[in-house]
């Protein structure tokens, strides 16, 4: 009797264990799922970076993060296409330029590899779906702020980067949210093509020649905001609205002192931390096809989008916006 017991014993104990010890056994160190993106090195993709490695360190599989320290969408295409020889598991890319890596994704899709954009879709290619910020409910949210800054009246110059499809929605955003204001206008639209010094200098030359002309300054991107404020604060210019985008660190500091109005904060950590949980998840569970067009299928096994959400960070809530940024990127800028 007393060795039944301890075999019940055992069984109990060997029932509650066994799935403790095969929980996650099905992931292997041979998984390699890579990260693509231009520009890699601004504090916007080392936050996307960290969410990718803290997903990758709990599913113990590898990853890894490749694409040009500046922006460069050409050479975002070269890291892409070489990421490719490693065969990975599974690839989260940022286009910077959807046409120019419309192939690339094709023949990676055509030899089994899953392909999921963040951040800057690609909707022409066949990438799974998107995972990131609905672009057009951000600027429509900074539109909203911009014209209770400006009180309904003003001029605005805009900063953005026309060949983005997420920048061009942005600015679909604001010009919606001003419609029902027909004295704010946006005077000019300015590409600054991935160099944050042409918003810099566009900013210094309009306060030389058009100062009382100009309001406000929209920036569409991540490193134009601090540009201008840095340009303002120089020419201890005030009375001028910024709306920014993203968070650099930088940009917070700019919202503190009272120069940018509020920055668009967009989640970049979660768009790749769910986007290598769900390439995992598509590699245990195989599809069956990469090439469906999943859009048109009421029951398709993968959503169309999948939105990340933003927020608008100013004065009021910087200081604990930048609390729980520390503690999700262990401090790093």
């Amino acid at each position: 009797m007393p060795r039944l017991r301890q075999l019940f014993a055992f069984v109990s104990v060997l029932l509650f264990v066994l799935p403790l010890i095969t929980c996650g056994s099905e992931h292997s160190a041979d998984e390699l799922y890579i990260l693509v993106s231009a520009n890699i090195q601004v504090p916007y993709w080392k936050a996307a970076g960290a969410g990718f490695s803290q997903s990758a360190s709990q599913l113990k599989v590898r990853s890894d993060f490749v694409g040009p320290d500046e922006y460069d969408p050409k050479a975002e295409k070269e890291a892409f296409d070489k990421a490719l020889t490693k065969k990975p598991t599974g690839i989260l890319v940022s286009a910077a330029d959807a046409r120019l890596l419309k192939d690339s994704i094709s023949t990676a899709i055509g030899a089994g590899i899953p392909v999921i954009t963040i951040d800057s879709d690609a909707p022409e290619s066949k990438r799974l779906f998107f995972i990131g910020t609905n672009n057009y409910q951000a600027g429509l949210a900074g539109g909203q702020r911009l014209a209770a800054e400006l009180k309904g009246k003003g001029n605005v110059v805009v900063f953005t980067m026309p060949g983005q499809a997420n920048l061009a929605d942005r600015l679909r955003g604001y010009r919606d949210a001003l419609v029902n204001h027909p004295q704010i206008k946006i005077a000019r639209v300015v590409d600054i093509a991935g160099d944050p010094r042409v918003a810099f200098d566009t900013t210094t030359e309009i306060l030389g020649k058009e100062k009382d002309k100009v309001d406000a300054f929209v920036c569409l991107e991540a490193q134009a905001g601090k540009e201008v404020a840095n340009v303002l604060n120089s020419y201890k210019v005030t009375g001028k609205v910024v709306i920014a985008m993203d968070t650099d660190p930088d940009t917070l500091e700019w919202i503190r002192k009272g120069v940018i109005a509020a920055t668009i904060s967009q989640k970049p950590y979660t768009m790749t931390y769910v986007g290598l949980r769900v390439l995992d998840d598509f590699y245990h569970h195989k599809l069956s096809s990469l090439t469906t067009d999943w859009s048109k299928d009421s029951f398709a096994p993968v959503p169309a989008f999948v939105d990340t959400g933003s927020s608008l960070v100013d004065k009021t809530n910087v200081e604990t916006f930048i609390q729980m940024k520390q503690a999700a990127t262990g401090g790093q800028k």
